[in-house]
């Protein structure tokens, strides 16, 4: 896919998990760990994909959002609400790039090649389907 998002469970009043809560405290424990785990496997399994760091990013520390982006996050939805949740402030995402050293993607440019791509190190290939297949997906 062109990008997936990972998201942090954000407890939402007046919904199914949101009012669950407090009968399963372990639900919305998702920590920086976990979110990092899952964006390294995100980035393995999909390496030409944008991997979004999501919802739930409020929780997140500067420390602890670094880390996702080392581990592959290349990519963040900005603007000030996702469909339920808060987010950061178009303003608070520029100071953090800027601490980071980060610079911004114009959007919609389409997945980028990976460093060890380019470099000869990875070699990305595309297994076609049998004709069938094909046909049944056509």
């Amino acid at each position: 896919p062109e990008s997936v998002p990972i998201n942090a469970l954000v407890s939402v009043e007046g919904t199914p998990l949101g009012d669950a809560e407090e009968e399963n405290d372990d639900i919305g424990n998702v920590d920086a760990f976990d979110m990092t785990r899952m964006i390294a496997t995100a980035r393995i399994v999909m390496p030409r994909t944008m991997v979004r760091l999501s919802a739930g990013r409020l929780s997140f520390s500067d420390a602890e959002q670094y880390m996702m982006f080392s581990a592959g996050a290349n990519s963040i939805f900005n603007g000030d609400k996702l469909l339920t949740t808060d987010n950061p402030e178009f303003d608070e995402d520029q100071a953090l790039f800027q601490k980071l050293g980060f610079v911004g993607k114009p959007a919609h440019k389409g997945p980028t090649v990976a460093p060890a791509e380019s470099s000869g190190q990875v070699h990305i290939t595309k297994v076609e389907g049998t004709q069938q297949q094909q046909q049944a997906y056509a």
